[in-house]
């Protein structure tokens, strides 16, 4: 039994293997854009253009870092991009959740007529909308605040976040709406107690692409806000490129310092955000 089953498991091991090494080519692929913008913060503009850009430095040059921070106005920007998105994710959370629950679990007449149209935002290009919105904003007095960023972010990310959280709040069975309705709960109670607890998938979910899209969105971020003291990460990174010449280093990194809350926000939530992706397909 033994001779037999070998050549089997020789065949599994084979099939295994096969499909290991071209995901492990493609993972050195994908990493290999990080390890070269790392190399190039720490590298002045004669060594980059020396024709060997992928090499590690000859000479460590640490003081690209604190140039940025002390002469960039990295920290300022930090902040405001962590308030910015911050408020974002909040906002489109509690509203996706809000609108889901209204559109899945209660019974109402326009509730398909309202989840088409949140949906058919996601066919809105996001350029065809800065010229209204710059406009709007205008009109209301809110250029140049981080509300002319906001609330952009929140409608344009809503449509996605609506359908996520869709997905999910339909997987969830209606008994236990018909529970907690018997054991006194309220349309409130069930909301806050029982659905959004479920929801937290969801939530992760449309954390990481909020975060994502208000993080590195530039469009915006160049158009509705001048003052300094106000811009994000991109626009800020961007003012560092000069009209003559620009010091490719220290530009290299403040984008990795930019790179790094990314990576970070991924690695703690990316098993959440898989098990949202799949809990619409499984029929509960």
């Amino acid at each position: 039994m033994k001779n037999k089953n070998k050549p089997k498991k020789m065949r599994i091991t084979a099939g295994i293997t096969a499909v290991q090494i071209p995901l492990a080519i493609w993972a050195l692929l994908q990493l290999f854009p990080i390890y070269w913008l790392l190399v190039l913060s720490f590298k002045s503009n004669q060594e980059i253009f020396s024709g060997n850009s992928i090499s590690l430095p000859t000479v460590w040059r640490f003081e690209n870092y604190d140039f940025v921070f002390r002469n960039g106005n990295m920290g300022t920007y930090l902040f405001n991009s962590f308030l910015v998105t911050l408020i974002t994710i909040l906002l489109v959370s509690t509203f996706a959740i809000m609108a889901s629950f209204a559109i899945s679990r209660m019974r109402w007449r326009l509730s398909s007529a309202v989840e088409s149209m949140f949906i058919l935002g996601i066919t809105v290009p996001l350029h065809a909308a800065l010229l209204p919105t710059f406009l709007m904003l205008g009109k209301i007095d809110l250029l140049n605040t981080r509300w002319a960023l906001i609330l952009p972010y929140t409608a344009f990310s809503l449509p996605v976040a609506i359908l996520i959280c869709n997905g999910l709040m339909r997987s969830i069975p209606r008994d236990i709406d018909e529970a907690a309705f018997l054991d006194g709960c309220g349309i409130f109670g069930v909301f806050f107690r029982v659905i959004v607890p479920l929801m937290k998938p969801a939530i992760s979910t449309i954390s990481i692409f909020t975060f994502l899209h208000s993080w590195n969105e530039l469009l915006f971020a160049q158009i509705l806000i001048n003052d300094k003291a106000l811009k994000t990460l991109t626009a800020g990174i961007q003012s560092l490129v000069g009209e003559h010449s620009t010091a490719w280093g220290p530009v290299c990194a403040a984008l990795a310092v930019a790179s790094i809350p990314t990576i970070i926000a991924y690695l703690f939530m990316s098993k959440q955000v898989q098990q949202s992706m799949i809990a619409g397909s499984i029929k509960q």
